[in-house]
């Protein structure tokens, strides 16, 4: 006899147990998982009697497999529920047409079942539907769906019923063949199946097809405590609250009419999900779970994941040392592991009339799309087909491409405003008039005197971005920054509900195999566990820390030297521009004095990023992280910061040091006593700031976008090219498609993740000099995510789908960045900008100092007041009056010439107070 509870609980993982009879007769009641509580609850509440039936279950094969079907013994006559039980105020609605195995275990309780399950159950029909189902009608429409591609597409081993889950490639001339044969054997014996095969194209290249048996699915599902459902969840409504109701029915007209938005996707073509409850997958409770078909009970991912999982750890030679498949593609034993594609992605029939031939299609057509770039993205079919890893992060991208649109809107009504009262700017105006106004020489040779309102246009061109709503900007910036951040959280821990990732991270986190080969001789017992497990010693961890720090600051210096040899380049050719042959160069050689060293810093910043990544592995494996994710966590990091400093260095010099420290006419400050250092235009120095900024964003994202998309495109073209020659009429099959297609980089999605959070640097860090940086992030984040789906589906390699809880350390990035946004805008605006001296003039320099007159310009005056005067006879150049140059100090005249006036020191305190407020 067997009495259940009425709660529905989670199982509790159990690792290579051999299970009798009696143990499952007497098994424990079962823990109830987070999940299950609200609906277990009130099931709880409202179970009054439990039916006890006496049955016993006996396994057809041997109790080291998984049971897939059972002898029924003995049973009571099943109870009649009486219909006067059902009068009640509250009722719970629970669909069991798929559950009957769990009802036979269960046995039979009426305040489960919703009125069409009052009649009375024939034991014999629930027996055979607990029998894992293989019948086509007990088959649902995904199920369908997944057969047929795998037979259409050639999927399956030679006798046309395995279905393939891996493929290894290897050359047959490579001469390692005695560690690919142990290691194939010791796959062999860990359960696996295997089949060879060569391939089409190239006589030289085997195919190695893995396929992983039911059983061995079973002990390894269990071993890594993977989820599976038991139970559709149940919803309890009380049918007394009509406020309830009401709110119901008011949702539903809002999905209604949301139903007409043409960014909906159109689902039905979509594969049906129902919800359900889950739990850890054990063999000794095979009977709770919902198993219609054991073909397709596990998913692909899960199965790939599973089959990943023991090539990662299976020998290849005698020692610790030597396992995984990745040191075996290392040394050359073989040259590709991946898990196949699902066919082909397009199809001759129309999706709208003959359905989708397998998900990879499905993406395509609803995803992937160029003609989809307005569409909501399927996240729950990303994360069915390339695992919550990639799903996330797709996530991740278009929830930061939505909250880019207000930003973006921001942005573009300031640069608006500032195009259009660009006419009525009281300086640009004055600068614009000062015909008479000789600015002094920008350098010592060929430089001569130059008319302010030569820089005319550089004058109305900064306005654009230095204006008055510049500082509502970067504060709405600063404010964007942080509800972004937090709106993602929220989003996230409803995805990681939704896809059931809550506990996985704490159960679920494995050792990397690097990590155990190298630290096996020192075990330590895991407090939490209760299972011993290699350790690390704090002194060993500690001394590789600090090399790895070493090695990080040592690259950062190089960034900085880097940059220092491009302003040592900038001092040189000034002079050269100014005398160029050119009248154009020579009438703009500050514009092309930066434009050239933009672009020799692009590519100096393009050439460093090949050797960061190199350096950045190297240090990240000399750590040897304990597991997976911290792994990627600290090799993230460590490109974050080589990146980030390579790419923003150069702009940190513009925007805090280019013209700070010049010195003023007779007595300049000069580089290594032979360069003269260089000034700001005489319209300010945010013009050079907008231009450096803009040149690296745009050629940036060009470069990015070419190496992720055109790259791939060109080598794919070449290998098809090249298979198209050697044979023709030969059906190709789809692991050798695959094998054609690129693979997806090794370090995963850290280059997607690196390049967008150093593009969320650039629309929020500098923000204030550049309103337009944040509409030109989402214009190619919108290309950004069709691209990258393009790529996943149809130019790369079906990629290892992985499970992950969060973005990993790209949030505590991101968070930093976000700080470092408010500072550095603060900064911009009260050093860079020319806001502040322009606000102290305003108040108290200006005519409006006393009192504000009616139709008075307060900023009247403003540029004659921002220039300082030197007398021309005192450079030696034969000239005599006086040349103005931009700083605040006494006149030749004064008793103190040349020396900081009283407005200096008011700008200054300015400056410091406004950034105080500001943070």
């Amino acid at each position: 006899m067997v009495h259940h509870s009425g709660s529905i609980q989670s199982f509790k993982h159990q690792k290579g147990l051999n299970i009798s009879k009696s143990e499952i007769t007497n098994e424990a009641s079962l823990k109830p998982s987070r999940r299950s509580l609200p609906c277990l609850a009130q099931s709880y509440a409202h179970s009054k009697s439990l039916s006890q039936s006496t049955s016993l279950f006996q396994s057809t094969e041997s109790e080291s497999q998984a049971p897939t079907s059972v002898t029924f013994v003995s049973a009571e006559k099943s109870e009649q529920v009486n219909p006067e039980e059902n009068k009640k105020d509250s009722a719970l609605q629970c669909s069991f047409a798929d559950l009957s195995d769990f009802c036979l275990a269960l046995g039979k309780d009426k305040d489960y079942m919703g009125e069409s399950e009052h009649a009375t159950y024939d034991r014999s029909r629930l027996l055979n539907d607990f029998v894992i189902k293989d019948k086509p009608e007990s088959k649902t429409k995904v199920s369908k769906n997944d057969m047929n591609y795998i037979a259409s597409s050639g999927l399956l081993f030679k006798d046309g019923k395995k279905r393939i889950d891996y493929i290894l490639v290897y050359r047959k001339t490579n001469i390692q063949y005695d560690k690919r044969n142990t290691f194939e054997k010791n796959l062999r014996a860990e359960g696996l199946m295997l089949e060879k095969e060569p391939a089409i194209a190239n006589p030289d290249i085997m195919f190695i097809k893995i396929h992983i048996p039911w059983d061995t699915l079973c002990k390894y599902a269990e071993r890594l405590n993977i989820r599976m459902p038991f139970r559709k969840k149940c919803y309890y409504i009380d049918q007394k609250n009509k406020s309830v109701s009401r709110a119901q029915n008011y949702f539903k007209r809002i999905k209604k009419w949301m139903s007409h938005n043409p960014m909906v996707l159109d689902k039905s073509a979509f594969p049906e999900e129902s919800a359900c409850y889950t739990g850890p997958f054990s063999r000794a409770r095979i009977h709770h779970f919902m198993i219609n078909n054991k073909d397709t009970f596990f998913s692909n991912a899960t199965r790939s994941r599973i089959v990943y999982h023991m090539l990662e750890r299976t020998k290849y030679e005698n020692g610790m040392s030597k396992v995984g498949i990745r040191k075996l593609i290392n040394n050359g034993s073989y040259i590709a592991a991946f898990p196949p594609h699902e066919g082909a992605y397009k199809s001759s029939l129309p999706i709208q009339t003959h359905g989708p031939q397998n998900n990879r299609h499905l993406l395509y057509e609803r995803w992937a799309r160029w003609g989809m770039w307005y569409k909501h993205q399927p996240l729950d079919l990303i994360r069915l087909y390339f695992g919550e890893k990639i799903g996330l992060y797709f996530a991740w991208l278009g929830w930061y491409t939505g909250m880019l649109i207000p930003a973006a809107v921001v942005g573009l009504c300031v640069f608006f405003y500032g195009l259009i009262t660009m006419n009525e700017s009281q300086v640009s105006q004055e600068i614009c008039k000062a015909t008479e106004v000789f600015m002094c020489p920008l350098c010592d040779k060929n430089c001569s005197l130059q008319r302010l309102n030569d820089s005319c246009i550089y004058a109305k061109v900064t306005y654009l971005f230095d204006n008055g709503g510049t500082v509502f900007f970067a504060i709405f910036m600063a404010i964007w920054a942080t509800v972004f951040l937090e709106f993602w959280k929220r989003r996230r821990s409803i995805l990681t509900y939704t896809w059931d990732l809550i506990e996985w991270e704490e159960e679920e986190e494995n050792l990397r195999p690097q990590f155990e080969a190298k630290y096996y001789k020192m075990e330590v017992i895991n407090p939490i566990t209760g299972k011993p497990e290699p350790y690390q010693p704090s002194s060993d961890k500690v001394t590789r820390l600090l090399v790895s720090v070493s090695g990080i600051f040592f690259m950062i210096s190089l960034v900085i030297t880097a940059v220092f040899a491009v302003v040592v380049y900038r001092l040189v050719v000034m002079e050269q521009f100014a005398s160029f042959k050119w009248n154009f160069i020579k009438q703009h050689w500050q514009f092309a004095t930066s434009a050239a060293a933009v672009c020799i810093n692009f590519i100096i910043i393009m050439l460093l990023n090949l050797a960061y990544e190199k350096i950045a592995y190297f240090l990240t494996n000399l750590e040897y992280p304990r597991t997976e994710s911290e792994w990627e966590n600290s090799f993230a990091l460590k490109m974050f910061l080589f990146q980030f400093v390579n790419l923003n260095s150069s702009i940190f010099y513009i925007a805090f040091f280019l013209g700070r420290f010049v010195g003023h006419p007779g007595k300049y400050n000069k580089l290594f006593e032979r360069w003269r250092l260089e000034e700001c235009h005489p319209s300010g120095c945010l013009i050079d700031l907008c231009l450096q900024m803009g040149v690296i964003m745009f050629l940036k994202q060009i470069w990015n976008n070419f190496m992720e998309l055109g790259y791939p495109l060109i080598q794919n073209w070449w290998s098809r090219h090249k298979i198209k020659r050697g044979i023709q009429d030969v059906s190709i099959p789809q692991w050798e498609n695959d094998w054609n297609l690129q693979p997806m980089n090794i370090h995963g999605l850290m280059d997607e993740y690196l390049e967008m959070v150093l593009q969320f640097g650039f629309t929020t860090i500098f923000v204030a000099a550049f309103p337009l940086a944040p509409l030109l992030a989402l214009l190619n984040n919108i290309i950004e995510i069709r691209l990258d789906a393009y790529k996943f589906v149809t130019q790369w390699r079906r990629p290892l789908p992985a499970r992950a809880t969060d973005i990993g350390i790209w949030l505590g990035i991101l968070e930093g960045i976000g700080i470092l946004a408010v500072i550095t805008n603060a900064f911009v605006i009260a050093i860079t900008s020319d806001y502040i001296p322009r606000f102290v003039y305003e108040y108290k320099y200006g005519p409006c100092a006393n009192y504000v007159k009616q139709n008075e310009n307060c900023l009247k005056g403003y540029v004659n007041n921002s220039l300082s005067f030197f007398d021309l006879s005192e450079l030696g150049m034969g000239k005599s009056g006086y040349c103005r140059y931009r700083d605040y100090r006494a006149p030749p005249w004064n008793s103190k010439p040349y020396e900081f006036t009283l407005q200096y020191w008011h700008i200054l305190a300015a400056r410091l107070a406004f950034i105080i407020v500001f943070e």
